[in-house]
């Protein structure tokens, strides 16, 4: 059985965190790039690893057919835990183009079973590049629209999709630090909005996520798990570098290496009373093909040392 949520409502006996995986994991930031993997390979090695659950990564890299997407997930045994999609809630001029694509990511999520939309504000810095493309400061008048356009895009997704909106906050973007998650969280409606706690970004902008999922548990609806090198983050911070030079680095690490330490973020988020995807994401791009796989491997296993997760659990 599953909740609303789409998330089993069986497991380990006190478990409420399923643990799941991404594209992101495998080097996969785009819809198309030709040094990225190909899907099929993807989802192959995902269920080799060891994962029964996966979010869905950037819109058009897997099948957007939803039959063909529920067959190609399902006979891999694999199900989905959410969509992903990039979307500009504080300018105007990209509202439409936000909705049309919150629309279609809600549909196909929705359509196999997910309950989960995870929204990543846009970059002021190219992810390829690293030039700046917009102010990296919002106005009172642009914060003021992009929660009100949050609460709008929740209501609409809620009410005609039955997906729940989950914002990511992100490097790069004006949803990064502390005090701006605090600020979002505050100023949107707790019913239309949730938190997809990326722990590792949490880290990059200087923030505490154990202190934010104390704090706002009630909020917390999804979870990116991933560390950060502190030592290249400072780097990074010390050089002006972007979120893609940082990457490139090898800002992200696999765990137990990097903050936040998993443990206490796990032990946190087991005081959380819901039921919460832990979704695993080390960004890779780019990398050479043969990298993403032992990794994830190895990730799976240490995070469940640490008690998320089990390989293969029994179908709920």
């Amino acid at each position: 059985m599953t909740d609303s949520t789409g998330a089993p409502t069986t497991g380990p006996a006190g478990d409420g965190l399923i643990l799941g995986s991404a594209p992101d994991s495998w080097g996969v930031w785009f819809p198309d790039d030709d040094r990225q993997l190909p899907w099929d390979r993807f989802l192959d090695e995902l269920a080799a690893t060891g994962y029964e659950w996966l979010e869905l990564g950037p819109y058009g890299y897997l099948p957007t057919d939803p039959l063909r997407l529920a067959d190609e997930v399902g006979r891999r045994g694999l199900r989905v835990s959410g969509g992903t999609a990039f979307g500009n809630l504080h300018d105007p001029r990209a509202r439409e183009d936000t909705v049309a694509v919150v629309r279609a990511v809600a549909e196909l999520t929705a359509a196999v079973g997910a309950r989960h939309l995870v929204l990543i504000p846009p970059m002021f810095r190219d992810e390829k590049t690293g030039a700046h493309t917009e102010s990296p400061v919002l106005d009172a008048d642009q914060w003021a629209r992009l929660t009100a356009t949050a609460d709008e895009l929740g209501r609409m997704l809620l009410g005609e999709y039955g997906v729940r909106l989950c914002l990511h906050p992100h490097a790069d973007t004006h949803i990064l630090t502390q005090p701006d998650i605090e600020r979002f969280l505050d100023a949107t409606d707790p019913d239309l909005v949730s938190l997809c706690l990326d722990t590792g970004h949490v880290a990059y902008g200087g923030g505490d996520a154990v202190d934010l999922v104390h704090r706002y548990s009630e909020r917390v609806g999804y979870v990116h798990i991933k560390q950060m090198d502190p030592a290249i983050l400072r780097r990074v911070h010390a050089e002006g570098l972007s979120f893609g030079e940082a990457v490139e680095l090898g800002v992200c690490v696999e765990p137990p290496a990097g903050e936040p330490a998993p443990a206490a973020v796990i032990e946190a988020l087991r005081g959380v009373d819901a039921r919460l995807f832990v979704i695993v994401e080390q960004d890779l791009y780019p990398c050479e093909p043969d990298v993403p796989a032992p990794i994830a491997e190895r990730t799976r296993r240490y995070l469940g040392s640490c008690g998320l997760g089990a390989r293969r659990q029994g179908r709920p």
